[in-house]
């Protein structure tokens, strides 16, 4: 029996662009959680030609500080997954959790915060399972916080264009920093020289199951603009 395509799965191929215009592409790149193909492996090259188009981000002082982790042996897959799961525990007892923020911002918000939640909390079971997984860095460990601001200025634009990259390539990411409470224990498993190089974030990167995402229930757009002054 032969297997069938792709396409027909509403499945990305290996090295097949999905053919989004930039406007699909920035308003469906989603935090993906329960629909990563943990099973489906991702090449080398694929992620290479999303880094190809990461490092056109802009980037302060026109110097490219950032580096990129790939995390793709099973062993420290898992070991990094541990730590996160451990800020995961922290994380689901904290006002801040998914599940308590949305408590009074109507019936569609809140329906939505529980479907976030419980794909967050999938996450924290199953990361350890994915194919690889990603950590942004940046060189210059600092305290000041106008360089940390301009550190992140570099950092997340080339992170943030290597996740639509990946979207138009039918991957799926998720944007967490609940390991960066054992930041330095991540770095002694992967070997990134803690003292001088700070990691901003952590990311599977897997496959999707189906590549159509729909929109997200956002807030008003009155209630996120100002004109001239601060008005809220």
């Amino acid at each position: 029996m032969s297997e069938p395509d792709v396409s027909e799965l509403g499945l990305a191929a290996d090295g097949i662009k999905l053919g989004l215009s930039a406007d699909e592409v920035l308003q469906s790149t989603r935090a993906v959680r329960k629909r990563l193909d943990f099973d489906r492996p991702v090449p080398e090259s694929v992620l290479r030609e999303c880094v190809e188009i990461a490092v056109q981000a802009p980037t302060g002082s026109n110097m490219q500080g950032w580096h990129f982790v790939f995390v793709t042996e099973r062993d420290k897959i898992e070991a990094i997954s541990a730590l996160y799961k451990k800020g995961f525990d922290s994380y689901r007892n904290s006002p801040m959790y998914a599940g308590r923020v949305a408590s009074g911002l109507g019936a569609e918000r809140e329906a939505q915060q529980a479907r976030v939640t419980s794909s967050a909390e999938y996450l924290s079971q199953n990361m350890g399972r994915s194919p690889v997984l990603f950590i942004p860095c940046i060189t210059g460990r600092t305290d000041d916080p106008r360089m940390m601001v301009s550190q992140a200025g570099s950092i997340i634009p080339a992170t943030w264009s290597f996740m639509l990259a990946a979207r138009e390539r039918g991957l799926g990411t998720c944007w967490t920093t609940l390991h960066l409470g054992y930041e330095k224990e991540a770095a002694e498993i992967l070997g990134i020289p803690y003292d001088t190089v700070r990691q901003y974030a952590l990311s599977p990167v897997a496959y999707t199951q189906g590549t159509d995402f729909k929109l997200a229930t956002r807030t008003d757009l009155d209630s996120v603009m100002s004109w001239n002054s601060w008005s809220r």
